[in-house]
């Protein structure tokens, strides 16, 4: 038996054939066309005004909150459950994250946390959706508008997923995305920066092209210090592929959690991504939680798998547990499912027969 990855891309030649287009006749004047076509089939696909496509989903955000005017003295709530990628961005413009726990079914952040840590310092509250699981974005957006703040979407793991009918993204201010190889679309590294604000979509076209503004008529003139974060061509050739492809890609992700609900649900011992009657869950990374009363923990469960040759990736542990940061709240529930939680493969081409083994290892820790 061959080893089970954890992910990899769905690549056809489709993409194969944009890139080689791009790759010999995407230069000179011709250097821009594969990414003005993604950014179109995207906005399109999300159903927002503008997109941005960026080289990463890091960049997205550093170059949105940089718009809002986000610096030091300023404080922006998140999630403890996350990736260092939505905290860093943070961190550079010298404002302070502000870590708070996460909901016990959605994993997400839990909003009525966000409130306990509101302070005049606070500028943005940021809604991180975690492995395609989405925030209670009515409560988040009731807050956000209650104390004066920009609500924020990072939905670089929520492609395909939507809440009360709108994609995931497209409900904040901004709304960013990843493209990363192990995403459900990929264009091996990239983002997209997406809003429906026209002014703040200006500010960051600009910031994206070293601070020149596309107004400017002078060659080389920059009109503010801005950032490198734009995708190549080549990269957007596969994303234009990628767009094209996006509800097959989103609808095999749900396929695959779905085969693992109907495998593994029926016991009570463990829970897996929730889709509550208002949400359709894009289903970007399928995870499993263990019941405490199983005695299976991360460690225990990660080293069953890699018996069986199979990969399989860990919860996020809270970013709080870093040594370079410090926080003021406790977070007792991001602490505890990440100590008893594990992320199951999931790429495009598994096969049945791939998806069984992968349940018998969950079994075999559950009778163990």
């Amino acid at each position: 038996m061959s080893r089970i990855a954890y992910t990899r891309p769905s690549i056809t030649d489709l993409e194969v054939e944009y890139a080689t287009d791009a790759a010999r006749n995407g230069w000179g004047a011709k250097c821009y066309d594969y990414i003005h076509r993604f950014e179109a089939g995207f906005r399109e696909y999300l159903g927002v005004d503008y997109a941005i496509a960026t080289s990463s989903c890091t960049g997205a955000m550093h170059m949105g909150l940089a718009a809002l005017g986000v610096s030091s003295g300023d404080e922006v709530i998140l999630a403890d459950t996350n990736w260092i990628a939505t905290a860093a961005p943070i961190v550079h413009l010298g404002a302070t994250p502000v870590f708070v726990d996460v909901d016990p079914v959605s994993w997400c952040i839990d909003p009525d946390k966000v409130v306990a840590a509101i302070t005049p310092k606070t500028k943005a509250i940021v809604a991180t959706h975690i492995y395609g699981n989405l925030c209670d974005m009515a409560a988040l957006q009731d807050i956000a508008e209650r104390h004066g703040l920009t609500l924020i979407e990072d939905a670089a793991e929520a492609l395909g997923s939507q809440y009360r009918g709108q994609r995931a993204g497209s409900m904040g201010r901004f709304g960013t995305f990843s493209f990363h190889g192990t995403k459900t679309m990929t264009t091996g590294e990239g983002g997209m920066f997406v809003t429906s604000d026209p002014g703040l979509y200006e500010t960051v076209l600009t910031l994206s092209n070293h601070g020149r503004s596309r107004q400017q008529t002078r060659q080389f003139w920059p009109d503010m210090v801005g950032f490198k974060y734009k995708i190549s061509n080549l990269q957007a050739a596969i994303g234009c592929a990628q767009v094209e492809r996006a509800e097959e890609l989103t609808s095999r992700k749900r396929e695959i959690l779905a085969a693992y609900k109907h495998r593994l649900l029926p016991s009570n011992s463990i829970a897996m991504n929730p889709e509550p009657d208002h949400v359709v869950n894009g289903a970007w990374m399928p995870t499993v939680v263990f019941d405490k009363k199983t005695g299976v923990t991360r460690d225990k469960a990660i080293a069953a798998f890699q018996l069986a040759d199979i990969d399989a990736r860990v919860f996020f542990s809270p970013l709080s547990e870093l040594d370079f940061f410090e926080n003021r709240f406790a977070t007792p529930v991001a602490e505890d499912i990440a100590e008893r939680a594990l992320n199951l493969p999931s790429y495009h081409d598994m096969t049945d027969d791939d998806i069984d083994r992968v349940c018998a290892v969950i079994r075999g820790l559950l009778d163990g």
